[in-house]
């Protein structure tokens, strides 16, 4: 850590109790009865009012506690604006409400996820199922946890026996091609499962209830704190040939299954689509 940073546990401790509080806050509003309902890339990617609240609510928070750091949001942006940024200060990466379109329908796999940056990298972040309360942790070089117990990932091997999990995109082209790939790679796995939350997703695979997971078109803040998780928990996490995890593509899985999910994507064109 830079001189004048605080640790990553200090940091985790913050957004814990933010990420609970905003939590909370979500599944009180999805009680009370979706509003505010409007769309963004496409007429299928919704976002709610409670996104939006939610989000604001995280933000004012950070800035009681810490009125110097900046925020990376969904809905709203860089609190930063276009403006040089320390880079020895910390930027907080939020997704207020993950997996949107599970909160519509009120379907049981949506979180908040909060990370911690400090100089490019994320050093600490949280996800906590809004509906159920199960909560993922981690912190750079200190392990991957989920309510107090360290997470390892799978210990499959074989891509053949993999469950992987995946997500799509809201525009139909991209939608096309991805479900191209998928029809390419479902033979050579166990099965394929798809929960519609992506930092969600990357904690079950930290845990190891799939075995791997991969996706694009993925935002910083739909992996920022579940990336770092599932990296704690010994996951690879990359993207194609050498690339850091991004939009284009992330892939995390064991060692011993990235090398394999890797290879076969790349002969699907997993990046070749729009």
């Amino acid at each position: 850590m830079r001189v004048g940073t605080p640790a990553p546990e200090e940091l985790l401790k913050i957004a814990v109790e933010i990420a609970r509080q905003a939590a909370q806050t979500a599944r009180r509003m999805r009680a009370e009865g979706v509003s505010g309902i409007s769309t963004k890339s496409t007429a299928t990617d919704v976002v709610t009012a409670a996104d939006r609240a939610v989000e604001r609510e995280v933000v004012a928070a950070l800035r009681d506690l810490r009125p110097d750091d900046t925020v990376l949001g969904e809905e709203y942006g860089d609190t930063a604006g276009s403006g040089p940024v320390d880079p020895e200060s910390v930027r907080w990466i939020l997704d207020p409400i993950d997996g949107t379109v599970n909160y519509l329908y009120g379907l049981p796999n949506y979180a908040v996820s909060l990370a911690a940056e400090v100089g490019g990298e994320v050093v600490a972040g949280v996800v906590r199922n809004a509906v159920t309360g199960d909560e993922w942790t981690a912190t750079r070089g200190g392990g991957a946890y989920r309510d107090g117990r360290r997470l390892h990932g799978s210990t499959e091997s074989d891509l053949g026996q993999a469950l992987v999990g995946t997500g799509f995109g809201y525009d139909p082209a991209r939608r096309a091609h991805q479900a191209a790939v998928l029809g390419g790679l479902i033979t050579y796995v166990r099965d394929i499962r798809r929960f519609g939350a992506a930092s969600i997703d990357l904690c079950m695979a930290a845990e190891g209830l799939v075995d791997a997971y991969y996706e694009r078109g993925l935002n910083l803040w739909d992996h920022a704190a579940g990336g770092l998780i599932a990296a704690e928990a010994g996951l690879r996490v990359a993207g194609l040939a050498g690339a850091p995890a991004g939009r284009e593509l992330l892939i995390a899985a064991p060692p011993a299954l990235f090398g394999p999910l890797h290879d076969r994507l790349a002969r699907l064109g997993v990046t070749d689509g729009p």
